[in-house]
């Protein structure tokens, strides 16, 4: 069987290297929507369906609850996506996204959680299929799923923040196992700017050493079970053989 066809919805702003973490880590092949630059999949196709097999929502500079155009239309078309029973994962922004647009509540934290943190499984989750019960991620957010939409699972957490939750085959992680060690070190760095502050940013970026951050290599485990997510649902979408 080919590859999953996985549509990327990039909602970071301006150049960044979501797009290319992503790619590099998912083994699949990826179409990537700039969505915060208002470029959308075509939807409803010509023939009233949907071309990809799951879909990627990335994360974001922007809080969930501004007020942008592009946020609605990309809302919309997530709930009908769920509404068709196609697999999603959103990560940091895109969990944040994913959970408030199926009826959630995202808000502000009114502080950071910026570093390697330690994740805490509490749900038997396919997408977390053979990973240990903790495990160590990257964190860099200020907003959190407060309430999560009616019916989901909440699936990991620590003390500061639900880290992961599903319903159905809709996934959100608040953490970002698609950073590599160069993404880390230009977003922390950046933290100066947004109000961070200084010997927080000083002490996150002195742990962000090659060892330290291979560590992170158990949380990539997510992107390889969403996808067996995304091919179990492929396979039983598919007629049987020999049928029209």
């Amino acid at each position: 069987m080919s590859a999953p066809d996985i549509a990327l919805f990039d909602a970071s702003v301006g150049e960044t290297p979501a797009e290319r973490n992503f790619r590099r880590e998912l083994d699949a092949h990826v179409t990537t929507y700039k969505v915060s630059e208002r470029d959308f999949p075509e939807w409803p196709g010509a023939d009233g369906s949907w071309p990809h097999d799951g879909v990627v929502v990335s994360g974001s500079q922007t809080s969930v609850y501004d007020d942008e155009p592009w946020m609605s239309t990309l809302e919309e078309l997530v709930a009908d996506l769920h509404e068709l029973g196609v697999p999603m994962l959103g990560v940091c922004w895109g969990h944040q996204f994913l959970a408030s647009a199926l009826g959630g509540r995202v808000a502000a934290m009114g502080a950071y959680e910026l570093g390697y943190e330690r994740i805490e499984c509490y749900d038997d989750s396919p997408l977390f299929a053979g990973m240990p019960g903790e495990f160590v991620a990257f964190e860099t957010h200020s907003d959190e799923v407060f309430e999560l939409p009616p019916g989901a699972v909440a699936l990991a957490g620590n003390d500061r923040a639900c880290q992961a939750f599903s319903l159905g085959p809709t996934f959100g992680v608040q953490f970002h196992p698609e950073y590599d060690l160069e993404t880390v070190r230009a977003v922390t760095e950046r933290k100066r700017e947004e109000g961070v502050p200084s010997e927080a940013v000083d002490a996150v970026l002195a742990a962000a050493t090659p060892e330290r951050h291979a560590e992170t290599e158990v949380a990539k485990g997510v992107f390889e079970n969403f996808l067996t997510v995304v091919e179990d649902v492929r396979e039983r979408r598919l007629p049987p053989a020999g049928t029209d």
